[in-house]
């Protein structure tokens, strides 16, 4: 329960629940502006809380999580767009003196900067731009847990003041009032100047000077400091550029191979396609923070995290049409990739069987002298959560002290279960300090939070031999699978909203054009070169022969055993009999 304009403190994580306007804003101001803003017209702007809910009044919220609190800034926040409310001059005047900007002559530029985030089933969560692991030596939040962003959805880097909670502890950066040089930090940088650019984002976002330092995002991979593959896909002028501007190249290429694919599947090319439209923030973000000798176990919806370690179109489009040159030797579904060489282990279908392994691999890992310092990364989704093999995998790794990131992409869905069906209490993250072990909710759709809160945890993991659970908040812009139709269970609107206001890929753009790292025509001519490298190279694919008969028999046993033998010879006797039906058939 939250009283209008009180606070909410969290014990000793260092977090404290903001309910009012702008952080000091009475509750009767609140109201009024809420009202104005209501009578606008503009039926984006949503508010937690009702409009005249007064002062000594509670409100009964079952997520228990602050206000969409409506600030007035001179930045484009997509997220929340609000065309300009047609208001009477004493609204106009309320507004200004609420929320302390001058209105009446940034009229045009009125937005609405959330301290919450929306999350599907109607739920908010409290937004903190301090990036806090939660470790076992503290107390478990009250209330819901916050979760780091770094930029909004304008794809600029949020304003601290403007969070839903606020930071305790006293060795946390807060936003400086004032900036020397304010006018060439705010000044988008035309061109990458490494060192240079990042000490311009320091001084205009001092919060996340540390961040910024270690990021690897604003690195280039020529300066020693990132480890990935190269695949043939790359374009080799990458090497000198930040890797931000990889990854942006990469999600509109698994965006591009997505849409391609699932097409394919419904002309009836290949059998099985599954989509991860929405979710690749998660995937570029934790990979560009990993290191290429950690092992990855990933679910079915990461082929983005194989792609940035360098698996090539060809490849993925081999193991779609399981042809001759599929790593799998067409033993697998579509989209269960692997790659030994890129330490990414094979996906299996059975929901959730990959978290106990992971555990395993993790206690390996720490017990090899050579390989510590490596981690194993577990990717899944909030519907495994309720299987046994969740908890099976993080108590294993939690009593064993292993290294290992558990990775929850929390979707909304569990393929036609909502998140408000699957689990009462708060998400998944709430499983951690259960069972003992650290971790964080990150804005799954930012890009920077996600690296940043992969980065963190892997180091504490590495350092401390102990596992982290984090949840990114997302959302499955697709259908489940292509078995799946999603209309039957959400509304098609719902869709259409989150991928036109939440969407990553959207979010980043918005960050390197503001910049100048990369214009509007370029990004569709990106668009345009990476669809054209899809079709060429599933084409390649389609027309080369399966995997040999033989392989169907091999690689389970060092030498094949006298009953598989047998089964071969009858396969191969009544393939002879009916040729016609196994014309094209490899032997």
């Amino acid at each position: 329960m939250l009283r209008c304009g009180r606070t909410s403190t969290m014990r000793s994580t260092g977090w404290k629940l903001i309910g009012g306007s702008a952080m000091s804003a009475s509750c009767a101001t609140r109201k009024t502006v809420v009202a104005a803003l209501a009578s606008s017209g503009n039926g984006r702007f949503k508010s937690t809380r009702p409009a005249f809910l007064d002062e000594d009044e509670e409100v009964d919220q079952p997520f228990t999580t602050p206000s969409v609190t409506p600030q007035v800034s001179t930045s484009t926040i997509s997220g929340l767009p609000m065309t300009k409310p047609d208001l009477p001059p004493e609204s106009i005047e309320t507004i200004t003196a609420a929320v302390g900007a001058s209105f009446a002559e940034e009229a045009d530029a009125v937005t609405l900067q959330p301290n919450a985030m929306e999350y599907t089933g109607g739920a908010t969560m409290p937004i903190t731009s301090s990036l806090h692991l939660v470790t076992p030596e503290e107390d478990t939040p009250r209330g819901v847990w916050p979760v780091h962003r770094m930029m909004d959805e304008s794809g600029t880097f949020r304003d601290p003041t403007l969070d839903g909670v606020e930071p305790t502890s006293n060795d946390i950066p807060k936003l400086h009032a004032s900036l020397e040089d304010e006018n060439d930090s705010e000044k988008p940088v035309s061109n990458f100047s490494g060192s240079a650019f990042r000490s311009n984002l320091k001084k205009a976002h001092p919060q996340y000077a540390d961040e910024l330092d270690q990021t690897r995002l604003l690195r280039s991979a020529a300066d020693g400091k990132v480890s990935f593959a190269t695949s043939v896909d790359d374009h080799p002028e990458d090497a000198k550029l930040p890797l931000v501007l990889r990854a942006h190249r990469l999600m509109i290429r698994l965006r591009e191979m997505d849409r391609i694919l699932l097409n394919a599947q419904r002309q009836g090319r290949i059998s099985f396609y599954m989509t991860c439209t929405g979710e690749e923030a998660i995937h570029m973000g934790a990979a560009s923070a990993l290191e290429l000798s950690d092992q990855v176990f990933s679910q079915y919806r990461e082929q983005g995290v194989l792609m940035w370690r360098g698996f090539s179109l060809e490849q993925f489009t081999n193991q779609c049409f399981s042809n001759d040159l599929d790593l799998g030797k067409g033993r697998q579904m579509p989209i269960h990739y692997g790659s030994r060489a890129l330490n990414f282990h094979t996906v299996s279908s059975p929901l959730g069987t990959q978290i106990p392994q992971a555990a395993g691999a993790a206690y390996r890992l720490k017990l090899d002298k050579d390989k510590r310092g490596s981690v194993a990364v577990c990717f899944f989704g909030e519907g495994c959560a309720s299987t046994t093999d969740f908890h099976s995998g993080l108590n294993f790794a939690a009593t064993l002290d292993c290294p290992l990131l558990f990775i929850c992409r929390n979707n909304g869905y569990a393929i036609s279960t909502p998140v408000t069906d699957q689990y009462a209490g708060d998400g998944v993250i709430g499983h951690a300090p259960g069972y003992g072990m650290a971790a964080i909710r990150v804005d799954g759709n930012d890009l920077f939070a996600v690296h940043a809160a992969v980065r963190k945890a892997r180091e504490y993991a590495s350092e401390n031999n102990a596992p982290v659970l984090i949840e990114a908040m997302t959302y499955r812009q697709g259908h489940h699978s292509t078995s799946d139709d999603s209309t039957r269970y959400r509304d098609v609107a719902e869709v259409e909203r989150f991928a036109e206001e939440h969407d990553p890929l959207s979010r980043i753009e918005n960050f390197l054009v503001e910049h100048g790292w990369i214009t509007m025509e370029e990004i569709t001519r990106m668009q345009e070169n990476e669809r054209l490298a899809v079709l060429q190279a599933m084409e390649l694919a389609e027309k080369r022969p399966p995997p040999a008969l033989g392989d169907l028999f091999t690689d389970v046993y060092a030498e094949i055993p006298p009953h598989l033998q047998e089964q071969q010879r009858q396969l191969e006797e009544h393939m002879a009999i009916y040729p016609d039906y196994y014309k094209g058939t490899s032997h």
